[in-house]
């Protein structure tokens, strides 16, 4: 019964005997060390958790000297080239005065400051979205009007040097046009459909290929065993194209930039919980983005360029929101990686 109720939690829990070898993890603990308890059991907690903080075997050798429970927090734990951050718990379990295992319990804690953020990000995004789009319908109105006096005007003048000046005021009203249009984002829902999301990503990386006239090599990395997803493939094309083409353009055109992707397990984007995610990075070896930008480039008008217009990331960051995923990014000099998460399953909340 013990263990039905374990396997339910989210907390990964580990049980080592006295000679610190794993000998039970549960389903959460598989997931948290990205790999099956077939695999684990029966491993020495020095191969565990050789490559991950000191601290971690440190903690469960003294554990088992000292009989005592210990807490340590904020430990770096190493899994598949990745670093996670967790929580640390042990506890010895006692048998006729006898130490004979020692259960620990680990709790990432990284995955809830990464959904406080999550939810920060989204909260400020809406903000500037609503204000961008009330501003947005201000100017679209006295717009129009503009532009069809502009042309009542082209009609009674008969001088071509007057009628110059009437064409720049329509064409500039439609220009200012697009661009509201623009900002205002996405106007209609995903029609989804099933789909591979590796050939949205080839035909992304096709068109960044022959943009980049042969400075830049767009490199692939992908996982051929992801599952297809329910997806509007012109929607996600348009979004992924769009931080593709930042990168391309991070690059100046030169060098590589990689497109790979990965499935992820028990996912929680805005609160709710997907049992596969497929996971989409598309990193650059560029400068970076600047640190005072780091915090706003997914609001609309921000951008480094100054032949930028600031609405590529967040016309991409409402396209992936409408199916009901996540972009992430790090930036730092020489690395910049964008991850888009996208559920691959129904959520559990």
């Amino acid at each position: 019964m013990y263990k039905y109720i374990l396997e339910h939690l989210n907390e990964a829990i580990l049980l080592f005997d006295h000679e610190l070898k794993l000998t039970y993890i549960n389903t959460a603990g598989e997931i948290l060390l990205a790999d099956s308890a077939r695999h684990l059991v029966g491993l020495s907690a020095y191969e565990l958790f050789k490559s991950s903080d000191s601290a971690l075997l440190l903690n469960l050798q003294q554990c088992l000297a000292m009989e005592e429970p210990l807490v340590d927090r904020e430990l770096a734990l190493e899994r598949m080239s990745q670093t996670v951050t967790i929580n640390f718990s042990a506890t010895p379990l006692l048998k006729d005065q006898q130490q004979t295992e020692i259960l620990v319990e680990l709790q990432q804690v990284d995955t809830h400051l990464r959904i406080s953020k999550e939810e920060q990000q989204l909260s400020q995004q809406n903000t500037a979205r609503l204000l961008v789009r009330g501003l947005a319908h201000e100017i679209k109105n006295p717009l129009g009007g503009l532009r069809g006096a502009a042309q009542l005007l082209d009609l009674e003048l008969h001088e071509p040097e007057l009628k110059e000046y009437t064409q720049i005021i329509i064409a500039e009203s439609d220009r200012l046009q697009g661009l509201m249009d623009k900002m205002l984002g996405p106007n209609k829902l995903p029609n989804k459909k099933a789909l591979n999301i590796h050939e949205v990503l080839e035909r992304v990386r096709q068109l960044v290929q022959v943009e980049a006239s042969g400075g830049l090599t767009v490199r692939y990395d992908y996982d051929p065993s992801i599952p297809e997803i329910q997806a509007d493939k012109d929607q996600l094309i348009q979004a992924i194209l769009n931080i593709a083409r930042n990168a391309a353009q991070a690059m100046d055109g030169k060098g590589e930039i990689m497109i790979k992707t990965r499935i992820h397990r028990q996912m929680t984007i805005g609160r709710k919980r997907y049992k596969l995610t497929v996971k989409i990075d598309i990193i650059d070896y560029g400068p970076g983005i600047e640190a005072d930008m780091l915090n706003q480039i997914f609001y609309p008008m921000i951008t480094g360029r100054a032949e930028g217009t600031g609405l590529g990331l967040s016309i991409a960051q409402a396209l992936i929101n409408q199916h009901n995923g996540l972009i992430e990014y790090h930036s730092e000099p020489g690395h910049t990686v964008f991850s888009i998460f996208l559920p691959v399953e129904s959520s559990h909340d």
